[in-house]
């Protein structure tokens, strides 16, 4: 193993993103305590909080109705993904004319490399404050960052959190110990409610009982190799990255009051089924599993899965979907549909599909794909396609399966989770 290494990486952490964005672009907002909302209701949960929210206690992820128990002043904002992407674009473009962005982390987070030129902390001082001054200028003031600067890109995050807001803090390799030890082990990224409990189990409280664990102790109480590549994180080892495999594509919803009706909630479901379809053939997948699970208003869970031949268009998942609706959801008055989710599991590029030499015999198709009616699946893939290219030109929803009810007009639009930017195209599913 090497040596850990000089200063290599430098991240950079959007503060409170989305409250933020909403901050800069209307000017009534700021200074004043924000939460950023997917729907329209107490019931639902603040997405995002500005900082002026934060300071009474709100938190992403708690219930509006607790947030304005805490905050009676909060003004909830309904939350405008497509506006988040773009400032997402256009912040990439202006850290690019400063350094290059070596990793995009998240719709608020990215990483750079830095050069050997770039590696002296004047230097790459220098480059961050001009980074800051460039996305003042270009994004606006209301549109802040902390950045940290580190000897691997684990560390350089950790430094974004040390100070925030708008902060700026150099993790040099002989000071990484003491600055750690100003930390709980629950500050470091990756150690998450059930890790800390399992810390606590060990007898791990404290950032000094962590550090003084041995990588034989950290790999033990991680449970495999993750707890020994956090040692050598933690000590400054610039580790290559994991590499991962995409297993799924989905999509999910909370539901409006105005939706939660089943014959209402099951257009919000077959609308959620056609965008991932969509997303599926864009991004040039098969899918071989769909799933399907709706959340009630009484606290049951409605879940179904089925597994079909590999498939891409849009009408053998909503005939799956169909099916799973008539036969899983229950009946009688007063069951309301709160949370409905929709993944394709099991991906195949479709370099990799094997043509079905049988696809034009009826018998052989429903061998193949007992779960749906039988359709000729070239025919099928041809008219979902046509349906993207329009949908691509003249706008989200100019073509659809079925109708869309006017009151549903509000869920199509994308979302974005932290952990994943949406294309611009997504936007037009």
């Amino acid at each position: 193993m090497f040596p850990p290494s000089p200063l290599k990486w430098l991240y950079l952490d959007f503060n409170s993103y989305f409250a933020s964005v909403e901050q800069q672009l209307q000017p009534h907002l700021r200074g004043k305590p924000v939460a950023v909302v997917p729907v329209e209701t107490d019931s639902t949960c603040a997405i995002a909080a500005s900082y002026e929210a934060k300071a009474f206690g709100v938190k992403t992820g708690m219930q509006i109705w607790e947030a304005r128990r805490k905050c009676p002043q909060l003004i909830c904002v309904l939350a405008r993904h497509e506006a988040y992407v773009e400032y997402h674009h256009r912040a990439i473009a202006e850290i690019n004319r400063h350094i290059p962005v070596s990793d995009v982390c998240s719709i608020d987070e990215m990483a750079s490399r830095l050069m050997r030129n770039e590696a002296d902390a004047q230097v790459a001082r220098k480059i961050a404050l001009s980074i800051k001054a460039g996305l003042a200028d270009n994004l606006g003031e209301y549109v802040r960052c902390s950045i940290g600067i580190a000897a691997n890109r684990y560390l350089a995050k950790v430094a974004t959190d040390i100070e925030k807001p708008d902060g700026l803090t150099i993790l040099m390799p002989d000071d990484v110990e003491r600055r750690l030890m100003e930390l709980k082990p629950r500050d470091l990224p990756g150690i998450g409610a059930n890790m800390e409990r399992r810390l606590h189990l060990a007898g791990v409280t404290t950032m000094v009982e962590l550090w003084a664990l041995d990588r034989r102790e950290m790999r033990s109480v991680w449970g495999g190799i993750l707890g020994e590549r956090m040692w050598y994180l933690l000590r400054g080892h610039d580790l290559s990255d994991v590499e991962t495999k995409r297993r799924s594509i989905g999509h999910s919803h909370v539901l409006g009051p105005a939706l939660r009706p089943p014959h209402l909630a099951i257009d919000v479901a077959r609308r959620l089924t056609m965008k991932a379809c969509s997303r599926l053939r864009r991004m040039g997948y098969y899918a071989t599993v769909f799933g399907f699970s709706a959340r009630l208003e009484d606290g049951r869970r409605i879940h179904a899965e089925q597994k079909c031949r590999p498939a891409q268009d849009s009408m053998t998942f909503l005939d799956m979907l169909l099916i799973f609706w008539e036969t899983a959801m229950p009946e009688g008055r007063g069951v309301r549909v709160k949370k409905l989710s929709v993944v394709l599991y099991g991906l195949v590029h479709q370099d990799m599909v094997q043509p079905d030499l049988f696809e034009a015999c009826e018998a052989a198709a429903a061998v193949a794909a007992p779960a749906h009616r039988n359709r000729d699946a070239a025919r099928m893939n041809n008219l979902s396609h046509a349906l993207d290219r329009i949908n691509q030109r003249f706008g989200r929803d100019s073509a659809l399966i079925g109708m869309l009810p006017s009151a549903g007009r509000s869920f199509s639009g994308t979302r974005i989770a932290f952990t994943r930017i949406p294309d611009v195209e997504e936007f037009l599913e």
